[in-house]
Parts: C-alpha cells; sequence; structure tokens
C-alpha cells in the first residue's frame, strides 16, 4: 500500500515543520574530524566521488571516466574496487552508486532510453530497477532493514523527497520547497537531505523525525547554499556548504546543541562530505584545484575540538507562502 503525504505551498499539515535555526543554541560535545586515507578508482583522469559508507567501512559511488562517463562502484573495506557498476537498462551509459547497507545493498539511479532517471537497487550482480514515477525516480540511500529514500517528480509537477519503510512509500515536500531531495534514513528512520527554497536557487539542508516532523532549514552562518547527504545512527549529519567567496566547505552537523564543524582539506576550494557510519567515520572528496581533479576521501569524529565551528544562520522571518513553481533539479553528488 502506498501512503502519500504532500506539504504544498503552505507550512500547516500533517507533517510539522521545526525551525532548527530558533532553537537555543546549547553547548555541544567537543568533536573534531581528522583525515585518514585519500583513495581514487583505478585508471588514469578517474573523477571519484564516493557517496555513503556502511558500518563495515564499505564506500559506495560514482566515479566519471576520462570521456565523461558516469559509473557506479564499490570500494570495500579492505580497498578492493569493484568492476564499473553499470545498469543495463542505460544505454549511454550513465548509472550512479548512492547507498550501501551493511548486506552490501547498493542503490542508485541511472538514466533510461529516454534520458529519464530510474532508481535501481544492485545485489550480488544482480539489478532490480525501481519507479514510483516513470519521468524521475532516485534511490538516494538505503539503511540496514531495506528501507530507503530518494525523489520523484509526481504528476503535481513538485519534486519530491520519499521514504519507502517496510514497503510503504511516503512522499512529502519541506513547506514553500520547489524540490525536496532525500539522501539516507538511519536505523531509526531518521532521514535528511536538500530542498530548493521558493527562489528556485538556494539550497538548504534538512532532517526529518520518524514521526513527520522537519527540521528546516540546516545552514551554518554564513553559508549561500547548504546540502545535506547522509546521517548515521545517532544522526550526526554531513554535508557541504558554498561561502560568499566561493569556497566549498565540508560540514559535519549535531542537531545537539545546532553544532556544526568545518572541515577543508589543506589546499582545496572544493570539500565534500557525503556518508557517516555508526563508527562516525566519514566518506567524502575533494577537489584538486592544479589538476581539477576529484579525490575520494576517508576522515574520522573523534572528541575534543580543534577544528572550526560554527553555529546555526540566524533565523530570518517566515517566508510568505507563495505558490510554488516547478524546479526540476538531477541530483547533487
Amino acid at each position: 500500500m502506498k501512503a502519500s503525504l504532500h506539504l504544498i505551498g503552505c507550512a500547516v499539515g500533517l507533517v510539522a515543520l521545526a525551525l532548527t535555526g530558533a532553537l537555543a543554541q546549547e553547548q555541544p560535545d567537543a568533536f573534531s574530524i581528522q583525515f585518514v586515507s585519500q583513495f581514487d578508482y583505478p585508471g588514469t583522469g578517474n573523477q571519484t566521488r564516493p557517496q555513503k559508507i556502511n558500518d563495515n567501512g564499505d564506500i559506495v559511488g560514482v566515479f566519471v571516466d576520462a570521456n565523461g562517463i558516469s559509473h557506479g562502484f564499490t570500494r570495500l573495506a579492505n580497498g578492493t574496487f569493484s568492476a564499473p557498476i553499470n545498469d543495463p537498462n542505460s544505454p549511454t551509459p550513465f548509472t550512479e552508486g548512492r547507498g550501501i547497507n551493511n548486506s552490501r545493498l547498493v542503490c542508485g539511479d541511472y538514466t533510461d532510453s529516454a534520458g529519464a532517471f530510474e532508481g535501481f537497487f544492485f545485489s550480488h550482480g544482480t539489478f532490480t530497477n525501481y519507479d514510483i514515477e516513470p519521468t524521475f525516480t532516485i534511490v538516494l540511500g538505503v539503511n540496514n532493514a531495506g528501507d530507503f529514500v530518494g525523489s520523484v517528480i509526481p504528476s503535481s509537477g513538485i519534486q519530491s523527497g520519499f521514504l519507502s519503510i517496510g514497503g510503504n512509500v511516503t512522499e512529502f515536500t519541506v513547506p514553500n520547497a520547489t524540490a525536496t531531495l532525500a539522501y539516507q534514513i538511519n536505523d531509526r528512520n531518521t532521514s535528511c537531505g536538500y530542498y530548493i527554497d521558493a527562489d528556485g536557487v538556494t539550497t538548504h539542508g534538512y532532517y526529518r523525525d520518524p514521526n513527520g516532523t522537519i527540521h528546516a532549514p540546516i545552514d551554518p552562518a554564513g553559508s549561500t547554499g547548504t546540502i545535506v547527504f547522509g546521517n548515521n545512527a545517532t544522526n550526526f549529519i554531513v554535508g557541504r556548504y558554498a561561502d560568499a567567496g566561493g569556497t566549498t566547505h565540508g560540514l559535519l552537523f549535531v542537531p545537539k546543541g545546532n553544532h556544526f564543524l568545518v572541515y577543508d582539506q589543506p589546499g582545496a576550494t572544493f570539500t565534500s562530505l557525503n556518508g557517516i557510519n555508526r563508527s562516525n567515520t566519514i566518506v567524502g572528496r575533494y577537489t584538486d584545484p592544479n589538476r581539477l581533479i576529484d579525490h575520494g576521501i576517508i576522515l574520522q569524529v573523534v572528541r575534543t575540538s580543534t577544528d572550526v565551528e560554527l553555529p546555526l544562520a540566524p533565523a530570518s522571518a517566515p517566508a510568505q507562502t507563495v505558490p510554488q513553481r516547478v524546479v526540476h533539479t538531477a541530483p547533487a553528488y
């Protein structure tokens, strides 16, 4: 049975919106983010863009080859890479590995013969395609129970996030958002992702409680655009944000105390943190500013902070409810 839930253009409904920017700034636990290692998918000129990491240290991601073609991949905890993962229904090919759970079930998206985004699951060499809406369905995260999240464009035309829990699908939008994408769901069924606000351009992070409460926006002070990619069992949340100077920083958000940590790979102007596991091991990427090549990185969250800490951006006045306009966005990575 499919259960659909929509919040279109208003700030009231079955899902409550909690404005985290208005919460008190409590003193958080002290953490820092430490570099562990760098890795690249084998081959000359490949762009390596990891997406998620499971509790065993296995990683899923995307690599873009020298011809500009996107392929999925996995990297086991022992450093062994899979062959390229290419959905057989993608003639381009174009396949992106997006999520992985402890049983190494991989989810992701591909483009079909019509150029539409479709979702897939991949396990033990077998693809299973997944399609809620035939024109746009992407599967972006999967938990250890096999529940999963992503984004669809329904008949209403407003790009929505969705959750599939126990086979029941719930679609939702952040109020006043022109597009909503759900990127990860943890084992407690708390999900997270990002949305595009009413201007059709600016991105903000959010997380959604199992009861449907949406906490938004999640923006560190100084952000001109925030993207949230993943959370773990304790709801430590990772992503990235851009500042007014054009630098993109990796971020860790700890909801307890509304606490951000910023991580920048030395020498890079683009760093993104994309997945975090139960052990607080993070996988992400940075762009080499000289060669413009993306490299995968593994990081570890430890106690006793030495990194840059930022508060949430100040709460703004509630936005006036406006009719939503259709904005369709391919998923960030």
